[in-house]
């Protein structure tokens, strides 16, 4: 059997967290991989997360590279790879510099990595999960793209902060681009099983509603440089194990929709069943007609974005 292997592409501040998190759940061994140029750099975060295991004992192997051919063979591949956001930058701004660059990504990875489960992180995020699905010609069920997740757990966090009570039993979702035409749904939002209705005024839930919108860019101006990597790594690390695991978590991710809520041929968030075959299910709810509307903006946003990637 051997343990399991995860690479991640980029290693960034997101790379590095991810390669910490993997480590620390001892879900498999870990390779870091970016551009030749900073190699040491993936190096150096490599071995010193290796020199931390001593503390609480975890077994796992970290290595850093820049040569694709380290990633063979990988149970998972996890793609941070790209431009980040620079504040004043748009998530589209970032499109034609990373779209070259998940086109080389998808090649090694089909080469290397033919049998992994794929999760896409790099923004724009529903334009270049589609490219590296188009490029590399994976199957549908193991090509995701990491955004409702964090969404999500950003929805989650604020409805905790708000109520004051444990982020742990609140329980939501948000469907729909990753950007600021997201879909957070508090229709069905609860803290412990009680709808956040009963718990927060109108105005409240509007408030984390349109917090949750901009959470990404609220990050970004604060951080001043860069944008947000703590959350999206235990995000990502979420789905990674539900795949190991077998889990069968419920995680809005955006996946290829072929008739699912009546969008056909896009990757848009919706609640996926994450399995040992990757995407197992998609899973449909009713939609009132004004959460329909804004699902339709949404992927009017993600069509546009796609088209002017060309693919």
């Amino acid at each position: 059997m051997g343990r399991k292997k995860i690479a991640l592409i980029g290693g960034g501040q997101i790379g590095g967290i991810l390669a910490l998190i993997g480590a620390q759940k001892e879900l498999g061994d870990l390779v870091i991989l970016d551009i030749p140029e900073v190699e040491g750099m993936v190096k150096g975060k490599a071995l010193d997360i290796m020199e931390l295991r001593p503390h609480d004992g975890y077994d796992a192997n970290i290595t850093g590279t820049s040569n694709y051919a380290d990633i063979e063979g990988s149970d998972v591949v996890v793609i941070t790879a790209g431009v980040p956001r620079k504040p004043g930058m748009t998530r589209d701004d970032l499109l034609s510099v990373n779209l070259k660059i998940i086109t080389n990504v998808a090649n090694n990875v089909k080469k290397y990595a033919p049998n992994a489960f794929v999760i896409v992180v790099s923004n724009p995020l529903d334009a270049i999960v589609y490219a590296f699905y188009k490029v590399s010609g994976f199957p549908k069920n193991r090509v995701i793209g990491m955004a409702g997740a964090l969404d999500s757990a950003r929805f989650r966090a604020f409805i905790a902060m708000e109520t004051g009570l444990s982020a742990q039993d609140v329980t939501c979702m948000v469907l729909g681009g990753h950007g600021p035409t997201m879909v957070p749904l508090p229709r069905l939002a609860t803290v412990g099983g009680v709808p956040i209705d009963k718990l927060l005024s109108k105005e409240e839930i509007d408030a984390v509603v349109k917090r949750t919108r901009e959470a990404g860019t609220e990050i970004v101006k604060l951080l001043g440089n860069g944008s947000a990597y703590f959350s999206p790594a235990a995000s990502i690390m979420e789905m990674v194990e539900s795949y190991l695991k077998d889990k069968k978590r419920v995680i809005p991710s955006a996946a290829l929709c072929e008739g699912e809520y009546g969008i056909d041929g896009y990757f848009i968030g919706v609640p996926c069943v994450i399995g040992s075959d990757g995407i197992e299910r998609i899973l449909e709810i009713d939609l009132t007609d004004d959460e329909k509307e804004l699902l339709n903006n949404t992927l009017t946003a993600v069509k546009s974005t796609v088209e002017e990637s060309k693919l």
